[in-house]
C-alpha cells in the first residue's frame, strides 16, 4: 500500500517566513520558514510513515529559497529513495507578472498602480521592477511605480511618488503573499486591490505542484532535490507552465534519468530546461483562478 504523502510548504521573505499563509493552505499543509523548521517538519513526518512533498513559496524572485530547500532536504536522514520530493516552486516572475495584470484589470484606469513586495537582495528588487514593467508594458494604466516593504520607497514614499507624478488615486497591488501596508494616511486616496492570488487559487496551485512532483518521481525516478541545488544559478527552476495551460511538444533534452521524449503536458504541468519569455499571453492560463 502506497504511504500517504505530506505536504510541507516552506516559505521565505515573500511569504513573511510563512506568516502570511498561515491558514490559508488548509488544515493538512505545514507552512515553515526553511532551516531547522522544514528539517524538523519534514523529519517528523518520515517518522510516521509518511512520504514529503516539499513546495518552495516562491513567486519567482527568490530563488536562492529553492537552492537553500535543497540543501536542507539533502541533510534529513531518510530523505532518499524517493520519500522526499522537492516540488517545482509555487510560481514564477512570469506568472506574477499574469497574476498582477489579472489583479490590475480590477482597478479603474484612471488609478495609478503601486507595486509592493518585501525587499529583497539588489537582484531580487531589480527583479520586481522588471515586472512592474512588464504590467505597464502589457496594461491598461500608464502610471505603474514599485515599493518595497523594507526598502526604499516603502509603500507610503511610493503613494507619494504617485502623487507627485499626478495620481489622484493609487491602487496598491501586493507582489507577494503578504498584504501590503500602504503606512497612514497619504497625499491621495490609497485602495487595496486585494490579495495577489485568493485562497481557492492558492490550494490548486499548490494541488498542481505537489501532483507534478509525483508525476515527476514515478516517470522519470527524479526527487527535484538535485535539481533543485542548482535553482539559484538558473534563477530558479528554469521554467513552469502556468497553471491550467496544457500543451504538447518535443524535447531533447533531460527530464531526470537521461532520455529525451516527446510528451503532453496536462493542465498545470511544469517542466524544466526552456523558457518562453513572452508576457503577454502569460496570463492566459492563470486569469481563470487569479
Amino acid at each position: 500500500m502506497a504511504r500517504k504523502a505530506a505536504v510541507i510548504a516552506v516559505c521565505g521573505h515573500e511569504a513573511a517566513y510563512g506568516r502570511a499563509l498561515e491558514g490559508r493552505l488548509g488544515p493538512d499543509v505545514d507552512v515553515v520558514p526553511n532551516g531547522r523548521a522544514l528539517f524538523r517538519a519534514a523529519a517528523a513526518r518520515l517518522r510516521r510513515g509518511e512520504r514529503v512533498v516539499v513546495v518552495p513559496m516562491t513567486l519567482g524572485r527568490e530563488p536562492g529559497l529553492v537552492a537553500d530547500t535543497a540543501r536542507t532536504l539533502r541533510a534529513v536522514p531518510d530523505a532518499g529513495r524517493g520519500a522526499v520530493l522537492l516540488a517545482e516552486p509555487f510560481g514564477t516572475a512570469q506568472h506574477l507578472v499574469a497574476w498582477l495584470r489579472a489583479a490590475a484589470g480590477r482597478v479603474p484606469t484612471d488609478s495609478a498602480l503601486l507595486v509592493a513586495a518585501p525587499s529583497g537582495d539588489p537582484f531580487e528588487d531589480a527583479e520586481l521592477h522588471r515586472v512592474a514593467a512588464l504590467v505597464r508594458r502589457y496594461g491598461r494604466h500608464e502610471l505603474v511605480e514599485v515599493a518595497f516593504d523594507g526598502g526604499d520607497p516603502d509603500p507610503a514614499g511610493g503613494v507619494r511618488r504617485c502623487a507627485l507624478l499626478g495620481a489622484e488615486r493609487v491602487a496598491l497591488l501586493s507582489a507577494s503573499f503578504a498584504a501590503v501596508d500602504p503606512g497612514g494616511a497619504g497625499p491621495v486616496p490609497v485602495a487595496d486591490a486585494g490579495p495577489l492570488v485568493p485562497d481557492p487559487a492558492l490550494r490548486r496551485v499548490l494541488d498542481e505542484r505537489v501532483a507534478d512532483a509525483h508525476r515527476r518521481r514515478d516517470e522519470h525516478g527524479d526527487d527535484g532535490i538535485t535539481t533543485g541545488l542548482a535553482a539559484a544559478d538558473h534563477h530558479g527552476h528554469a521554467h513552469t507552465h502556468p497553471p491550467g495551460d496544457g500543451h504538447g511538444h518535443s524535447h531533447g533534452h533531460d527530464h531526470g534519468p537521461a532520455h529525451g521524449h516527446p510528451h503532453e503536458h496536462g493542465p498545470g504541468t511544469g517542466h524544466r530546461h526552456h523558457h518562453h519569455p513572452s508576457a503577454a499571453g502569460a496570463d492566459l492560463g492563470i486569469r481563470s483562478i487569479a
